[in-house]
């Protein structure tokens, strides 16, 4: 029995990556984007949602990642 982790795996360094203000965000407080300020707002949730679903969708259905384990 093979398990695919792709999703798991995909998710979980996605949502670490894309957390706004952690590595950027967009739109920031005050530029367009801001580097690492640790900082986060409404509309920023919405834009890093709206990339990690974006992203999410053309790794998993479009191209179709797969990793197998088992």
């Amino acid at each position: 029995m093979s398990v695919d982790l792709a999703p798991i795996l995909i998710s979980v360094i996605f949502f670490v990556i894309l957390s706004p203000g952690l590595l950027f965000q967009l739109p920031g407080s005050k530029k367009g984007i801001e580097f690492v300020n640790m900082r986060t707002s409404g509309l920023s949730i919405f834009v890093h949602t709206i990339i990690f679903t974006a992203i999410l969708c053309i790794l998993l259905i479009a191209i179709g990642v797969h990793i197998y384990v088992g």
